[in-house]
């Protein structure tokens, strides 16, 4: 794709430059997220293009027989010049790409872009479909999928069967962003059986494991103050963890948390509840990146050391992050996924 189409893709997420990747830029042009969160499934599933920002990203923890971790994953973003449809290329909506697999000892990435109204891109609601050229994610309902992407240098089809509910985070779905009240909608299906095989150089690994996919559209989901995210999922012995902290420009943080139970039940918590601190970092494409951090949720007597699989889990895309899976040790034990912004 030339350099304009990409442009004209990424100026949604830049416009003005106010906070990480133009996140904090308002526009009085598009919707913004209200109380109470009223969700319409499936309809909710699919995109909202009244609505600036949009994601569908799924992360996942993977083992082969013989007990290699690896990480992945696969997200489509939407972002949108103005809140309507429109016919071919008029479309004003663009999407983006990214999947990887991460493995102890490398880190394959690639990027797809994307334009609107073409059919290049999209998603359907029901039955749920979503894709950018040929990669997919795809199935009668959104229990069970089946996913595959491609790049350059890997490959993966993997299927995934939900066992358990979805999760709503923040005040049922109204989540809160910062201090000045900038919000998303939020939901995440974090029960995802997966199972399937990865193509890699050395040919092809079966392997099974957990998914997390997450579900999140605004307009304006930073304040112009914030400079990136530092966002957890974590799997435990006991439950579920998802857990962010905004990094502002003043060097104070916006956090929030979700404590989900076995059974699907979520527990919010909102600013200052949730800890997360960076004890080790690793030089990673010349810039120095948190790969270790202790993390705390002492409403739920959470007080871990996390650890990057592999550090060098750079996303070297058009708006470039770290992301990739984390293990975890402490108080409670296991796997989950980083996602790192704003470290430029």
């Amino acid at each position: 794709m030339n350099a304009k189409i990409i442009a004209l893709l990424l100026l949604p997420l830049t416009a003005s430059a106010q906070g990480f990747a133009g996140l904090g830029t308002g526009s009085d042009a598009f919707a913004t997220p209200e109380r109470p969160a009223i969700f319409n499934f499936p309809k909710d599933h699919g995109p909202h293009t009244d609505f600036r920002i949009e994601w569908w990203y799924l992360t996942a923890n993977l083992e082969a027989e013989d007990g290699t971790p690896y990480g992945l994953q696969w997200t489509l973003f939407r972002s949108a010049l103005a809140p309507v449809e429109g016919e071919s290329w008029s479309s004003p909506q663009f999407w983006m790409g990214h999947a990887a697999v991460t493995t102890p000892n490398a880190h394959f990435v690639t990027e797809r872009l994307a334009r609107g109204g073409i059919g290049q891109a999209g998603v359907n609601a029901d039955p749920f479909d979503a894709w950018i050229d040929d990669w997919q994610l795809v199935g009668t309902d959104f229990d069970t999928l089946d996913m595959t992407a491609s790049g350059p240098d890997f490959a993966f089809d993997m299927g995934l069967t939900a066992q358990g509910p979805l999760v709503f985070h923040g005040d049922a779905g109204y989540s809160v962003k910062s201090a000045q009240g900038q919000a998303s909608y939020y939901y995440s299906q974090p029960f995802y059986d997966i199972s399937g095989t990865l193509t890699l150089p050395d040919g092809e690994v079966e392997v099974t494991g957990q998914a997390w996919l997450d579900r999140e559209w605004s307009s304006q989901p930073l304040s112009n103050n914030q400079t990136g995210w530092d966002w957890f999922s974590l799997s435990l012995d006991t439950g579920k963890l998802m857990g962010f902290r905004l990094r502002q420009t003043d060097g104070n943080y916006y956090t929030s948390a979700t404590w989900i139970a076995p059974d699907g039940t979520a527990t919010p918590y909102g600013d200052g509840a949730f800890v997360a601190e960076p004890v080790a970092t690793t030089d990673v494409n010349g810039r120095e990146i948190p790969t270790m951090w202790t993390v705390r949720l002492d409403a739920q007597g959470v007080d871990v050391d996390v650890y990057a699989l592999n550090p060098q889990a750079w996303m070297g895309t058009s708006i470039p992050y770290w992301e990739g899976p984390i293990v975890v040790e402490g108080s409670h034990t296991g796997r989950g996924y980083l996602e790192m912004t704003g470290y430029d």
